[in-house]
């Protein structure tokens, strides 16, 4: 790779350093935790778990459904990083804005995460489309997991930085752990303003595609829409890859989301449930490059099924456990394997579909994963609703609701082990 191209190459996974600073101190942290005991104080634990999915769920669908057609435009038009600064500063200043939610206004916490969280994913999208743009044909693999592992670690640091803050709130001129969480949120939104700029002025990409101007240009993107979709019908290898990703990530990011809340259920103290996270940003650092490097050895998608394995048993096993020790243990196991299933099935895809139309081909699989998103919180919510209504002890629901997860990587697995990638590849030449 030529030196301008690592240029690129550590620009673009910066952005991943940048947002990442969402997905832990707020998606997965701080947010389940004041959402719960703050925002939703005084409600039953299965409502406030309810609700939580519910906001997920719904910023999913926004996401899901504007995904293909913002990538099909912004494949025509060049318009890749325009689109992905608009949405990554709206997920910013939403971002901030939960700063300002007085306690007990759910509904307004709910709001704005969703619209953090439509800025996160909806950005992702062409964040992972440039991937092609700046990765050599034979280094997708380990770009791909240097952007999840800076992400991982970007994201360590500032989330200790926030721990920090919240039980030693009088070092930082704090009253108390609630504005430490509140100081956090901006720590967040600024965190990622800044590390946005490095992609945004070093990365290139292509010109707009010639003959095709701005006039009617979200017409052309719905109808490129139909004719993606189409394509992605006939061609079997992405076809198939996209059913098990939709699948194995809906159990992937269901984890993600909820298992604060899920050890929150189980009578565990905040501070477990932070370090607990802490572990798996830290473990997932290396543990992402590592598995860069073991697609080079045993290939992409056996790596990738490895993943899922360790995934099955952690869920399995999630139904069990009864100790902080076990709950540390178990944080360890996902960061092991949690940045490696994310890298290499964005690399793998990556490979499967024609560079010029990256953004919607990008914009399917992230609207697959974020159909996903909807399903998992909603099946984790409502098995504990149901459980209770059932009769179903407090401690028992949220174990049954975890270990309902486990049909998803099954099932995405083993579709996963009918994908053809040479033949995928060779499809994508002729598109």
């Amino acid at each position: 790779m030529e030196p301008g191209s690592r240029k690129q190459v550590f620009a673009w996974a910066m952005y991943d350093w940048a947002n990442s600073a969402f997905a832990t101190t707020v998606m997965a942290g701080f947010f389940p935790i004041f959402f719960k005991q703050f925002w939703s104080a005084g409600t039953d634990t299965a409502i406030s778990t309810a609700r939580l999915g519910l906001a997920n769920s719904l910023a999913g669908i926004v996401v899901a459904l504007a995904a293909p057609v913002l990538g099909a435009i912004a494949d025509r038009s060049g318009a890749k990083k325009r689109f992905l600064v608009t949405l990554a500063f709206l997920g910013i200043a939403a971002t901030l804005s939960l700063s300002f939610v007085s306690k007990g206004h759910w509904a307004a916490a709910s709001i704005l995460y969703a619209l953090s969280f439509i800025g996160f994913a909806g950005g992702n999208v062409f964040y992972d489309s440039l991937l092609k743009t700046v990765a050599g044909k034979n280094d997708t693999d380990s770009v791909s997991a240097l952007g999840f592992s800076l992400g991982y670690l970007g994201g360590g640091i500032l989330f200790a930085l926030n721990v920090w803050m919240t039980l030693k709130p009088q070092m930082f001129g704090l009253a108390g752990p609630a504005d430490a969480v509140r100081l956090s949120f901006l720590t967040v939104g600024t965190w990622w303003a800044v590390f946005t700029l490095p992609l945004l002025i070093v990365v290139q990409e292509g010109a707009a595609r010639q003959g095709h101007r701005r006039p009617g240009m979200v017409g052309e993107g719905l109808r490129q829409l139909v004719r993606t979709f189409h394509e992605v019908r006939h061609l079997k290898a992405i076809f198939l890859f996209l059913s098990a990703y939709w699948l194995y990530i809906d159990g992937v990011d269901t984890i993600i989301v909820m298992a604060v809340d899920y050890g929150l259920s189980l009578g565990f103290h905040q501070e477990d449930l932070i370090v607990a996270l802490l572990i798996t940003q830290f473990v997932g650092f290396p543990c992402a490059m590592i598995f860069g490097r073991l697609a080079g050895l045993m290939g992409t998608k056996r790596s990738i099924l490895l993943a899922i394995t360790v995934y099955l048993f952690v869920t399995i096993w999630a139904a069990f456990i009864r100790t902080r020790a076990e709950f540390y243990v178990m944080a360890v196991l996902i960061g092991t394997v949690q940045g490696g299933v994310q890298a290499l099935s964005r690399s793998f895809y990556a490979r499967l579909i024609p560079v010029d139309k990256a953004a919607q081909y990008f914009g399917f699989y992230n609207m697959l994963g974020k159909f996903a998103a909807i399903i998992g919180p909603v099946m984790v919510g409502a098995t504990a609703v149901l459980s209770r209504s059932l009769g179903a002890g407090a401690g028992l629901a949220p174990r049954l609701s975890i270990a309902s997860i486990m049909i998803l990587f099954l099932a995405g697995g083993v579709l996963l082990v009918f994908v053809d990638e040479k033949k995928g590849m060779q499809e994508a030449e002729f598109l």
